[in-house]
């Protein structure tokens, strides 16, 4: 009679990625105590206890518009990134959605059970959203301003192109940043603008 797995090992959730093409995968591991990773012949633990800081953010890449990152910041220990694509060959990286939103949401339960004192942020850091606003509206200002002036000077086809790239450009931006609006959220309730959304079958 084969016997049940130990609640230890029923308890251990694991995810793994690959950050780069020619990167390694890196692994991780919920076991009962701590969160294990690992990346090529680096390895460590984080003790659920000792996690002070996650922060979950929209990150898309040129070749994934759907990509998700959460970040751990442990006592005595790197901070560990986990991303909801991998990288599959050289030109494609396959979405993660289903196994990283269970992954993520796991990680919270635990933290939150065992590291009161933790912080949940969301969006990027205040140093670089802000900026980064600033940019956007720069550059915002600028093209439209030369669609006036195409306009004005009569080059239809010119104001054109330039309108479509600044609509493009108003899509792309205004969705990452509205994400990535830094802020915290509750540890019962992950925020659904930096989690991948479920897709149809």
């Amino acid at each position: 009679m084969t016997e049940p797995p130990s609640e230890t090992e029923a308890d251990v959730i694991t995810y793994a990625y690959r950050p780069t093409v020619m990167g390694a995968m890196r692994d991780f591991k919920l076991s009962e105590d701590g969160i294990d990773w690992g990346t090529g012949f680096t390895s460590g633990h984080i003790p659920y206890r000792n996690v002070r800081r996650l922060r979950m953010s929209f990150r898309p890449t040129s070749i994934q518009s759907h990509r998700f990152l959460t970040e751990v910041w442990g006592e005595g220990a790197p901070t560990l990134k986990i991303a909801s694509s991998s990288w599959k060959s050289m030109v494609e990286q396959e979405r993660l959605d289903r196994s990283y939103s269970a992954f993520v949401q796991e990680l919270h339960r635990r933290v939150s059970a065992a590291a009161p004192a933790a912080r949940f942020e969301r969006g990027l850091s205040p140093l670089i959203y802000w900026p980064g606003v600033v940019v956007f509206t720069g550059v915002a200002v600028g093209l439209a301003g030369l669609v006036v002036r195409a306009l004005q000077a009569g080059t239809y086809a010119g104001a054109a192109f330039i309108g479509a790239f600044f609509a493009l450009y108003l899509w792309h931006s205004t969705n990452f940043l509205r994400r990535n609006r830094p802020g915290v959220y509750g540890r019962d309730v992950l925020p659904q603008d930096v989690m991948p959304t479920p897709r149809s079958r």
